[in-house]
């Protein structure tokens, strides 16, 4: 039997992409209840390959007791798009479908600190209004008991 293809997702970070794996499902049933791959193997294998303008890199091989799991891949290049492919294996079972390629491009530290900023200045704008209008606004009630004529105060 074959094991995979595993249900990938990839999302971006500064610098890095994050890949969350989620084991394939098996057909082994066991009292009538289906078993998932922990149940049958306890621990498997998933290699991950990566993919960018430089070529393939297969990353070493890790090993999982989670039916979904993340893990994150780091000190890569900012905007830039990464594919990648995740194969699933056990120690008694070598066969396996690798998952189709998913790609994102990392994010930049500069952009995010340049989203911060953008959010910083726009409660700042919004400070500087309120206390305008407030000035305004206590400007208004000054004037305008001033000019109310004398009969109506």
């Amino acid at each position: 039997a074959y094991l995979g293809p595993p249900e990938v997702n990839v999302t971006s970070c500064p610098n890095c992409i994050n890949v969350t794996i989620k084991l394939p499902a098996s057909h082994f049933r066991k009292e009538g209840k289906l078993q998932s791959l922990i149940d049958i193997y306890e621990e498997l294998n998933y290699d991950i390959t990566l993919k960018s303008q430089d070529g393939e890199h297969k990353r070493p091989r890790q090993t999982t007791t989670e039916e979904v799991f993340s893990t994150v891949i780091e000190e890569l290049y900012p905007s830039r798009n990464y594919c990648v492919s995740v194969a699933v294996s056990a120690s008694l079972n070598k066969h396996f479908i690798p998952s189709p390629w998913k790609c994102v491009t990392a994010d930049s530290e500069a952009r995010q600190g340049y989203h911060g900023a953008a959010v910083a200045g726009a409660v700042c704008v919004s400070l500087v209004i309120a206390v305008v209008l407030k000035f305004a606004h206590a400007a208004g009630f000054i004037l305008q008991k001033i000019s109310l004529p004398q009969t109506l105060v």
